[in-house]
Protein backbone atom coordinates (compact mmCIF):
# COMPACT_ATOMS: atom_id res chain seq x y z
CA UNK A 1 0.00 0.00 0.00
CA UNK A 2 2.86 2.40 0.85
CA UNK A 3 4.51 1.78 -2.53
CA UNK A 4 1.19 2.36 -4.29
CA UNK A 5 0.68 5.66 -2.46
CA UNK A 6 4.25 6.69 -3.30
CA UNK A 7 3.73 5.97 -7.01
CA UNK A 8 0.49 7.91 -7.07
CA UNK A 9 2.08 10.89 -5.29
CA UNK A 10 4.96 10.96 -7.77
CA UNK A 11 2.54 10.76 -10.67
CA UNK A 12 0.44 13.59 -9.21
CA UNK A 13 3.54 15.77 -8.75
CA UNK A 14 4.58 15.10 -12.35
CA UNK A 15 1.13 16.03 -13.65
CA UNK A 16 1.13 19.29 -11.65
CA UNK A 17 4.60 20.19 -12.94
CA UNK A 18 3.52 19.53 -16.54
CA UNK A 19 0.37 21.62 -16.05
CA UNK A 20 2.44 24.45 -14.55
CA UNK A 21 4.78 24.38 -17.58
CA UNK A 22 1.93 24.41 -20.09
CA UNK A 23 -0.05 27.16 -18.37
CA UNK A 24 3.07 29.27 -17.82
CA UNK A 25 3.90 28.97 -21.52
CA UNK A 26 0.37 29.90 -22.56
CA UNK A 27 0.16 33.00 -20.39
CA UNK A 28 3.72 34.31 -20.61
CA UNK A 29 5.04 33.31 -24.04
CA UNK A 30 2.07 33.67 -26.40
CA UNK A 31 1.37 37.10 -27.98
CA UNK A 32 -0.33 38.65 -24.91
CA UNK A 33 2.20 40.57 -22.78
CA UNK A 34 1.70 40.62 -18.95
CA UNK A 35 3.90 43.72 -18.71
CA UNK A 36 1.75 45.62 -21.19
CA UNK A 37 -1.39 44.64 -19.27
CA UNK A 38 0.14 45.87 -16.01
CA UNK A 39 1.43 49.08 -17.58
CA UNK A 40 -1.86 50.15 -19.16
CA UNK A 41 -2.80 51.67 -22.51
CA UNK A 42 -0.87 54.94 -22.35
CA UNK A 43 2.49 53.39 -21.57
CA UNK A 44 5.82 54.60 -22.89
CA UNK A 45 8.45 52.23 -24.23
CA UNK A 46 10.82 53.07 -21.37
CA UNK A 47 8.12 52.42 -18.78
CA UNK A 48 7.17 49.13 -20.44
CA UNK A 49 10.78 47.92 -20.41
CA UNK A 50 11.11 48.89 -16.76
CA UNK A 51 8.01 46.89 -15.87
CA UNK A 52 9.26 43.93 -17.87
CA UNK A 53 12.50 44.00 -15.90
CA UNK A 54 10.56 44.39 -12.65
CA UNK A 55 8.45 41.32 -13.45
CA UNK A 56 11.46 39.33 -14.57
CA UNK A 57 10.21 39.00 -18.15
CA UNK A 58 13.55 40.11 -19.58
CA UNK A 59 15.19 36.88 -18.38
CA UNK A 60 15.48 33.63 -20.39
CA UNK A 61 12.29 31.58 -20.44
CA UNK A 62 13.79 28.67 -18.53
CA UNK A 63 14.89 31.01 -15.75
CA UNK A 64 11.45 32.64 -15.59
CA UNK A 65 9.80 29.24 -15.21
CA UNK A 66 12.36 28.11 -12.63
CA UNK A 67 11.77 31.28 -10.60
CA UNK A 68 8.02 30.76 -10.84
CA UNK A 69 8.11 27.12 -9.66
CA UNK A 70 10.68 27.90 -6.94
CA UNK A 71 8.53 30.78 -5.73
CA UNK A 72 5.59 28.43 -5.17
CA UNK A 73 7.62 26.58 -2.52
CA UNK A 74 9.89 29.30 -1.13
CA UNK A 75 8.40 32.65 -2.10
CA UNK A 76 10.16 35.22 -4.24
CA UNK A 77 10.90 38.92 -4.61
CA UNK A 78 9.83 40.76 -7.75
CA UNK A 79 11.95 43.72 -8.77
CA UNK A 80 14.65 45.38 -6.67
CA UNK A 81 15.27 48.48 -4.64
CA UNK A 82 12.44 50.64 -3.32
CA UNK A 83 9.96 49.15 -5.79
CA UNK A 84 10.66 45.55 -4.86
CA UNK A 85 7.59 43.45 -4.08
CA UNK A 86 7.91 40.39 -1.85
CA UNK A 87 5.59 37.48 -2.63
CA UNK A 88 5.45 35.08 0.31
CA UNK A 89 5.15 31.28 0.18
CA UNK A 90 3.28 29.91 -1.69
CA UNK A 91 3.84 32.51 -4.40
CA UNK A 92 1.62 32.07 -7.46
CA UNK A 93 2.50 35.50 -8.78
CA UNK A 94 1.60 39.09 -8.04
CA UNK A 95 -1.47 40.93 -9.33
CA UNK A 96 -0.51 44.47 -10.28
CA UNK A 97 -4.17 45.19 -11.02
CA UNK A 98 -5.08 44.52 -7.37
CA UNK A 99 -1.67 45.33 -5.83
CA UNK A 100 -1.80 42.04 -3.98
CA UNK A 101 -0.24 38.60 -4.16
CA UNK A 102 -2.31 36.10 -6.14
CA UNK A 103 -2.32 33.60 -3.27
CA UNK A 104 -3.77 36.20 -0.90
CA UNK A 105 -6.53 36.95 -3.42
CA UNK A 106 -7.30 33.25 -3.73
CA UNK A 107 -7.37 32.57 0.01
CA UNK A 108 -9.81 35.45 0.47
CA UNK A 109 -12.17 33.93 -2.09
CA UNK A 110 -11.69 30.21 -1.47
CA UNK A 111 -14.06 29.93 1.53
CA UNK A 112 -16.91 31.15 -0.68
CA UNK A 113 -16.14 28.73 -3.52
CA UNK A 114 -15.56 25.84 -1.09
CA UNK A 115 -18.90 26.52 0.63
CA UNK A 116 -20.66 26.60 -2.73
CA UNK A 117 -18.95 23.46 -4.07
CA UNK A 118 -19.24 21.28 -0.96
CA UNK A 119 -22.87 22.17 -0.30
CA UNK A 120 -23.88 21.62 -3.91
CA UNK A 121 -21.93 18.34 -4.02
CA UNK A 122 -23.73 16.98 -0.97
CA UNK A 123 -27.08 17.95 -2.48
CA UNK A 124 -26.45 16.53 -5.95
CA UNK A 125 -25.06 13.27 -4.56
CA UNK A 126 -28.15 12.82 -2.40
CA UNK A 127 -30.56 13.60 -5.23
CA UNK A 128 -28.62 11.95 -8.06
CA UNK A 129 -27.82 8.68 -6.32
CA UNK A 130 -31.30 8.35 -4.86
CA UNK A 131 -32.90 8.87 -8.28
CA UNK A 132 -30.41 6.66 -10.12
CA UNK A 133 -30.54 3.72 -7.72
CA UNK A 134 -34.35 3.90 -7.51
CA UNK A 135 -34.62 3.93 -11.30
CA UNK A 136 -32.22 0.98 -11.61
CA UNK A 137 -34.09 -1.13 -9.07
CA UNK A 138 -37.36 -0.37 -10.84
CA UNK A 139 -36.04 -0.72 -14.37
CA UNK A 140 -38.54 -0.28 -17.21
CA UNK A 141 -41.33 0.81 -14.89
CA UNK A 142 -43.19 4.11 -14.88
CA UNK A 143 -41.01 5.30 -12.00
CA UNK A 144 -37.86 4.57 -13.99
CA UNK A 145 -39.11 6.43 -17.05
CA UNK A 146 -40.35 9.42 -15.04
CA UNK A 147 -37.04 9.79 -13.19
CA UNK A 148 -34.96 9.56 -16.35
CA UNK A 149 -37.18 12.00 -18.25
CA UNK A 150 -36.79 14.41 -15.36
CA UNK A 151 -33.02 13.88 -15.36
CA UNK A 152 -32.75 14.58 -19.09
CA UNK A 153 -34.87 17.70 -18.70
CA UNK A 154 -32.76 19.00 -15.80
CA UNK A 155 -29.49 18.26 -17.62
CA UNK A 156 -30.76 20.10 -20.70
CA UNK A 157 -31.30 23.38 -18.82
CA UNK A 158 -28.22 25.66 -18.70
CA UNK A 159 -27.18 26.62 -15.19
CA UNK A 160 -27.67 30.32 -15.92
CA UNK A 161 -31.32 29.66 -16.92
CA UNK A 162 -31.97 27.65 -13.77
CA UNK A 163 -30.29 30.33 -11.67
CA UNK A 164 -32.36 33.13 -13.15
CA UNK A 165 -35.60 31.17 -12.70
CA UNK A 166 -34.75 30.50 -9.05
CA UNK A 167 -33.93 34.14 -8.43
CA UNK A 168 -37.13 35.31 -10.10
CA UNK A 169 -39.42 32.73 -8.52
CA UNK A 170 -38.01 32.28 -5.02
CA UNK A 171 -36.56 35.74 -4.34
CA UNK A 172 -38.59 38.26 -6.35
CA UNK A 173 -42.05 36.72 -6.59
CA UNK A 174 -42.44 34.80 -3.33
CA UNK A 175 -39.71 36.30 -1.15
CA UNK A 176 -39.13 32.91 0.48
CA UNK A 177 -35.37 33.41 0.51
CA UNK A 178 -33.17 36.52 0.45
CA UNK A 179 -30.97 37.35 -2.50
CA UNK A 180 -27.72 35.47 -1.79
CA UNK A 181 -25.12 37.42 0.14
CA UNK A 182 -22.28 35.34 1.48
CA UNK A 183 -22.15 35.08 5.26
CA UNK A 184 -19.17 33.18 6.78
CA UNK A 185 -20.16 29.91 8.41
CA UNK A 186 -18.50 30.88 11.68
CA UNK A 187 -20.59 34.04 12.02
CA UNK A 188 -24.05 32.56 11.48
CA UNK A 189 -24.47 28.98 10.19
CA UNK A 190 -28.21 29.44 9.56
CA UNK A 191 -27.73 32.56 7.41
CA UNK A 192 -24.75 30.91 5.71
CA UNK A 193 -26.98 28.03 4.58
CA UNK A 194 -30.03 30.14 3.68
CA UNK A 195 -27.95 32.48 1.51
CA UNK A 196 -26.32 29.59 -0.34
CA UNK A 197 -29.41 27.42 -0.80
CA UNK A 198 -30.32 28.89 -4.21
CA UNK A 199 -26.79 28.57 -5.69
CA UNK A 200 -26.59 25.05 -4.28
CA UNK A 201 -29.87 24.15 -5.93
CA UNK A 202 -28.90 25.64 -9.29
CA UNK A 203 -25.70 23.58 -9.42
CA UNK A 204 -27.22 20.47 -7.84
CA UNK A 205 -30.04 20.21 -10.37
CA UNK A 206 -27.56 20.08 -13.24
CA UNK A 207 -25.13 17.63 -11.66
CA UNK A 208 -27.79 15.46 -10.01
CA UNK A 209 -29.31 14.81 -13.42
CA UNK A 210 -25.98 13.54 -14.76
CA UNK A 211 -25.32 11.46 -11.66
CA UNK A 212 -28.78 9.93 -11.82
CA UNK A 213 -28.17 8.65 -15.34
CA UNK A 214 -24.64 7.46 -14.53
CA UNK A 215 -25.62 5.69 -11.31
CA UNK A 216 -28.63 4.06 -12.96
CA UNK A 217 -26.51 2.51 -15.72
CA UNK A 218 -23.78 1.42 -13.30
CA UNK A 219 -26.26 -0.05 -10.87
CA UNK A 220 -28.07 -2.03 -13.58
CA UNK A 221 -24.74 -3.55 -14.69
CA UNK A 222 -23.75 -4.34 -11.11
CA UNK A 223 -27.05 -6.05 -10.29
CA UNK A 224 -26.62 -8.28 -13.35
CA UNK A 225 -23.23 -9.60 -12.20
CA UNK A 226 -22.99 -13.36 -11.42
CA UNK A 227 -21.97 -12.84 -7.78
CA UNK A 228 -25.09 -10.70 -7.21
CA UNK A 229 -27.27 -13.46 -8.65
CA UNK A 230 -25.44 -15.93 -6.42
CA UNK A 231 -26.13 -13.76 -3.36
CA UNK A 232 -29.80 -13.69 -4.28
CA UNK A 233 -29.83 -17.46 -4.74
CA UNK A 234 -28.38 -17.91 -1.26
CA UNK A 235 -31.42 -16.13 0.13
CA UNK A 236 -29.71 -12.96 1.33
CA UNK A 237 -32.12 -10.08 2.08
CA UNK A 238 -32.70 -7.75 -0.85
CA UNK A 239 -31.36 -4.79 1.11
CA UNK A 240 -28.09 -6.62 1.81
CA UNK A 241 -27.69 -7.59 -1.84
CA UNK A 242 -28.33 -4.04 -3.04
CA UNK A 243 -26.22 -2.19 -0.48
CA UNK A 244 -23.33 -4.60 0.10
CA UNK A 245 -22.92 -6.03 -3.39
CA UNK A 246 -24.67 -3.76 -5.88
CA UNK A 247 -23.76 -0.31 -4.56
CA UNK A 248 -20.15 -1.18 -3.82
CA UNK A 249 -19.52 -2.09 -7.46
CA UNK A 250 -22.00 0.22 -9.13
CA UNK A 251 -20.78 3.40 -7.45
CA UNK A 252 -17.17 3.07 -8.61
CA UNK A 253 -17.67 5.06 -11.85
CA UNK A 254 -19.69 7.64 -9.92
CA UNK A 255 -16.80 8.06 -7.48
CA UNK A 256 -14.45 8.88 -10.37
CA UNK A 257 -16.88 11.40 -11.79
CA UNK A 258 -17.42 12.97 -8.38
CA UNK A 259 -13.70 13.52 -7.82
CA UNK A 260 -13.31 15.43 -11.06
CA UNK A 261 -16.49 17.48 -10.66
CA UNK A 262 -15.80 18.48 -7.07
CA UNK A 263 -12.16 19.30 -7.83
CA UNK A 264 -13.18 21.60 -10.66
CA UNK A 265 -15.89 23.36 -8.64
CA UNK A 266 -13.59 24.00 -5.67
CA UNK A 267 -11.68 26.44 -7.88
CA UNK A 268 -14.87 28.38 -8.56
CA UNK A 269 -18.10 28.16 -10.52
CA UNK A 270 -17.80 31.20 -12.79
CA UNK A 271 -21.41 31.45 -14.02
CA UNK A 272 -23.09 30.61 -10.73
CA UNK A 273 -20.94 32.94 -8.65
CA UNK A 274 -21.40 35.79 -11.14
CA UNK A 275 -25.21 35.41 -11.34
CA UNK A 276 -25.66 35.22 -7.58
CA UNK A 277 -23.05 37.88 -6.82
CA UNK A 278 -20.90 35.57 -4.69
CA UNK A 279 -17.30 36.81 -4.19
CA UNK A 280 -15.68 33.46 -4.95
CA UNK A 281 -12.71 32.31 -7.00
CA UNK A 282 -14.86 31.95 -10.13
CA UNK A 283 -15.90 35.58 -10.00
CA UNK A 284 -12.28 36.59 -9.39
CA UNK A 285 -11.30 34.57 -12.46
CA UNK A 286 -13.94 36.25 -14.61
CA UNK A 287 -12.79 39.69 -13.48
CA UNK A 288 -9.18 38.82 -14.23
CA UNK A 289 -10.14 37.69 -17.74
CA UNK A 290 -11.94 40.96 -18.49
CA UNK A 291 -9.07 43.11 -17.20
CA UNK A 292 -6.26 40.98 -18.62
CA UNK A 293 -4.81 40.22 -15.17
CA UNK A 294 -2.72 37.26 -16.31
CA UNK A 295 -1.08 36.37 -12.97
CA UNK A 296 -4.54 35.86 -11.44
CA UNK A 297 -5.74 33.82 -14.44
CA UNK A 298 -2.62 31.66 -14.19
CA UNK A 299 -3.04 31.25 -10.44
CA UNK A 300 -6.68 30.19 -10.70
CA UNK A 301 -5.81 27.76 -13.52
CA UNK A 302 -3.10 26.11 -11.44
CA UNK A 303 -5.36 26.01 -8.38
CA UNK A 304 -8.11 24.31 -10.39
CA UNK A 305 -5.64 21.79 -11.78
CA UNK A 306 -4.27 21.08 -8.30
CA UNK A 307 -7.76 20.47 -6.90
CA UNK A 308 -8.61 18.07 -9.74
CA UNK A 309 -5.31 16.16 -9.39
CA UNK A 310 -5.69 15.89 -5.61
CA UNK A 311 -9.32 14.78 -5.95
CA UNK A 312 -8.33 12.08 -8.44
CA UNK A 313 -5.51 10.99 -6.14
CA UNK A 314 -8.02 10.64 -3.30
CA UNK A 315 -10.29 8.60 -5.58
CA UNK A 316 -7.38 6.30 -6.52
CA UNK A 317 -6.59 5.73 -2.84
CA UNK A 318 -10.23 4.94 -2.11
CA UNK A 319 -10.14 2.44 -4.97
CA UNK A 320 -7.08 0.80 -3.42
CA UNK A 321 -8.88 0.46 -0.10
CA UNK A 322 -12.06 -0.91 -1.69
CA UNK A 323 -10.30 -3.23 -4.15
CA UNK A 324 -6.70 -4.29 -3.30
CA UNK A 325 -6.18 -5.55 -6.90
CA UNK A 326 -5.71 -2.00 -8.23
CA UNK A 327 -2.52 -1.59 -6.18
CA UNK A 328 -0.57 -3.86 -8.49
Amino acid sequence: MILYIGRRLLAAAGVLLAIAAVTFTIFYVLPSDPAAAACGKSCSTERLEAIRAHMGLDRPLWQQFTDFVTGIFTGRTLGSGRYAVHCSFPCLGYSYENSEAVWDLLTDRMPVSASLALGAAALWLLLGLAAGVTAALRKDTLTDRALMVGAVAAASLPVYFTSMMLIHGVVRLTGLLPYPQYVPFGEDPAHWASNLLLPWTALALLYAAMYARQSRGSMIEAMAEPYVRTARAKGLPRRTVVVKHGLRTGMTPVLTLFGMDLGGLLAGAVITESLFGLPGVGRLFYGALTTGDQPVVLGVTLLSAAFIVVANLAVDLLYAVADPRVRY
